[in-house]
């Protein structure tokens, strides 16, 4: 082999090292890619269908796409990081995350196009990663006696059954049952994302009041830190139980407001306008307006039940993972926590977005309808990969290997 062979296999083997070093910087950008593409596919080149579709509608191969594909890379990126952070634990690397890396990925091809000849292999790939994921915090739980990880264990739990629901009624061609597990697959992220914000509002607010961490620290409200998750659990129990519309919407409604009460803890000053805050506390309204948008629409006012989801899962799931993308990107790269402009335009396009998805729904800038869901796909699409432009040389940069400031 020439010296010049053997400089590129090096230099292969480090940015393989690189990037299988931690989660994020494996699943991130994978996230990202297929966050970017697949509506991008969907609306504007195959026209709201699919190439290779059977009896379950292309709207709910959407659904599911969106949330197990591109949110699920993001939980995989987003645990893998901070549960051995948290518990001081030996992470997952190399070899074991390329391998977690590629049974997503599998599923994820057979996703692109909602091929059912080979919806057996996507099937069992995506629940074997699920599996393993709630497999893997349980184990660490029990291993280090932490209990801190038990909500964590139980919607991740939740997430594989619900999985299992859900490619089962794809297999049989049960279209309620497929909207329906795919829509409480979203249900479960967002339980997951009252968890993860949780964790995360605090000593992001921390950093931004003081950076030297020389004052007193700020605190939440303890009895409503885990409100948010509660209140999904009891809507979650609700829609299983095929109550009336009217008593689930009552329980949306009471989501949303769980949601919308997480936004209280943002209002800390002058510092609410920091873009590392507001975006936290976004997230959490859209996911609350959205909820209570759905519990609206059920009670027989004039919304489409169809746009509070949107509002909900595009919106709080979208913005909540764009934040994580920011924050740790920055935090696990050895980098201060302040927003670039290049960030901030970031997190503009994904917020453009999702008004552009939505507004024209409630009778607002109602010129845009019929163009609406290919422009917003564009605005999407843009968000997630000038992300990905921005952060990327960091990503693959091996001086910031083990810069853990989180």
């Amino acid at each position: 082999m020439s010296l010049v062979d053997t400089s590129v296999l090096r230099g292969r083997r480090s940015f393989l090292h690189v990037l299988g070093d931690e989660g994020f910087r494996l699943f991130f950008p994978l996230s990202a890619l297929y966050a970017a593409v697949w509506p991008f596919l969907w609306v504007v080149v195959h026209g709201y269908e699919l190439p290779a579709v059977g009896a379950i509608p292309p709207s709910i191969w959407h659904v599911h796409e969106m949330i197990i594909g591109a949110f699920g890379a993001a939980l995989l990126g987003f645990l893998t990081t901070a549960i051995p952070e948290w518990t001081d634990t030996p992470r997952l690397r190399g070899k074991a995350l390329y391998a977690l890396a590629a049974i997503w990925g599998v599923a994820r091809i057979c996703g692109l196009v909602g091929a059912e000849g080979v919806f057996w292999i996507g099937a069992i790939t995506d629940i074997v990663w699920t599996g393993f994921l709630a497999a893997y915090v349980l184990r660490v739980s029990l291993d280090k006696k932490n209990s801190r990880l038990t909500g964590f264990i139980l919607w991740l739990a939740g997430l594989w059954l619900c999985e299992t629901a859900t490619r089962y009624a794809f297999a049989t061609g049960n279209v309620e049952h497929a909207q329906l597990f795919t829509h409480l697959s979203g249900f479960i992220f967002l339980g997951l994302l009252g968890l993860a914000l949780a964790r995360i509002t605090v000593p992001v607010t921390n950093d931004i009041l003081d950076p030297s961490g020389e004052t007193s620290p700020f605190r939440p409200h303890p009895g409503r830190l885990n409100l948010a998750p509660g209140v999904m659990t009891i809507l979650i129990a609700a829609e299983l139980s095929g109550l009336s519309s009217e008593v689930t919407g009552f329980v949306f409604i009471a989501a949303g407001a769980a949601f919308l009460d997480r936004v209280a803890e943002a209002f800390v000053g002058r510092a609410f306008f920091r873009a590392e805050i507001a975006v936290l506390a976004g997230s959490s309204a859209l996911a609350g307006i959205g909820l209570i948008a759905i519990g609206c629409a059920r009670l027989g006012l004039p919304v489409m039940e169809t746009t509070g989801l949107h509002i909900a899962l595009m919106g709080g799931l979208g913005l909540g993972v764009i934040a994580v993308f920011c924050i740790a990107g920055l935090r696990h790269t050895g980098q201060p926590l302040a927003f670039s402009v290049a960030t901030k335009i970031t997190i503009a396009l994904i917020v453009i977005a999702i008004a552009i998805r939505t507004l024209p729904e409630f009778g607002i800038a109602s010129g845009l309808v019929g163009h609406h869901h290919a422009v917003a796909a564009i605005f999407w699409a843009g968000g997630f990969l000038l992300w990905l432009r921005v952060y990327w040389p960091a990503f693959a940069d091996p001086a910031t290997l083990n810069q853990h400031d989180c």
